[in-house]
């Protein structure tokens, strides 16, 4: 039997090297689209990468879809790139539009004339929700976006709905709540503070400065939900799903555990600065996560303390190493 293939866009973000690695472990040919440009990373994948195969692809560029379904007959497509950080979306609208929104339409335009048999998985987000309609939100919680990449994912999701229902694809979103790792970009709360724990606990800074501390979200371990992702992608018929925990933290409170668990006061440390206040916040964002769990048998592994304090010993790690 032949090997199943499969195409990740964002392969060098936090998602697409816990998702290579996982399909790698499951026995498939995993090829994995980057972007032509000169500051592209590949830290994430640097352990994988000779298990992979590496091709030039653009969300911007339609042509280069096709090509890349044409040459290399994947039967899955996991669609992970986007302009995902969320303040960015406030100064690059458009941008985030581009990729986050019409990016998913060229790569459903692809499948559509490349291969309709082809299973399509899109990463939803919890900020479509935004000014939050119901606590928790489900499937049917109706969206709110409040930014620009919140309205973008929304118009992703719809998308991929619509060419569901149009053409009959197999087209699947994972509405996905918060989900951090050590692999997480700098930019991040969780990782911010995590690294700066590790920072502070070596001597190497003194005071860690954020937002708003009171802001809650629903976090998990992003190794976990890569794996819902291909549940999702195994079912006899396509559906969405939130992906969560189903239980809440303030930022507040990932500090103490932070902090805590390099043995050091937070309040020491943390400096609240209007700086770092978004233009609109969301509300409570906690998923509910029963249909994934009834349907595709998903049950998160690591618990929210235990991703805090595998981040902070990884970012102790990671500095002990570079000091080295």
């Amino acid at each position: 039997m032949s090997k199943k293939r499969a195409l990740i866009t964002g392969i060098t973000g936090q998602d697409g090297s816990y998702l290579a690695e996982f399909l790698l472990a499951q026995g498939y040919d995993v090829i994995g689209m980057v972007r032509r440009t000169s500051t592209v990373t590949f830290d994430r994948i640097q352990h994988i990468q000779d298990d992979l195969e590496l091709v030039q692809g653009d969300l911007l560029d339609q042509s280069s879809m096709i090509e890349l379904l044409r040459e290399y007959k994947v039967s899955e497509v996991y669609n992970l790139a986007a302009q995902s950080f969320v303040p960015t979306s406030w100064k690059q609208p458009v941008l985030t539009g581009e990729f986050t929104a019409l990016g998913v339409t060229r790569i459903l335009e692809a499948i559509r004339n490349v291969n309709p048999e082809i299973r399509f998985y899109q990463a939803s987000s919890s900020e479509m929700f935004g000014k939050v309609q119901q606590v928790p939100q489900t499937e049917k919680t109706p969206f709110w976006p409040r930014s620009p990449y919140g309205v973008a994912k929304v118009y992703g999701h719809w998308i991929t709905v619509n060419y569901r229902e149009s053409y009959n694809l197999f087209a699947c979103s994972g509405i996905l709540f918060n989900h951090e790792s050590p692999r997480r970009g700098y930019e991040f709360v969780t990782r911010k503070i995590s690294h700066n724990v590790a920072k502070i606990k070596l001597g190497q800074a003194k005071e860690l400065r954020l937002g708003n501390l009171d802001s809650q979200r629903d976090w998990g371990f992003a190794g976990d939900y890569v794996r819902a992702m291909w549940m999702m992608l195994q079912q006899d018929h396509p559906d969405d799903y939130v992906v969560a925990m189903g239980e809440t933290h303030s930022v507040r409170e990932f500090c103490e555990i932070a902090f805590g668990h390099a043995g050091l006061n937070w309040q020491d440390y943390v400096v609240q600065d209007p700086a770092f206040m978004r233009p609109a916040e969301v509300d409570q964002l906690i998923g509910d996560p029963a249909k994934a769990k009834a349907e595709l048998k998903w049950e998160p592994e690591v618990s929210f303390q235990a991703l805090v304090q595998m981040m902070v010993e990884a970012d102790v790690e990671q500095l002990k190493k570079a000091g080295a």
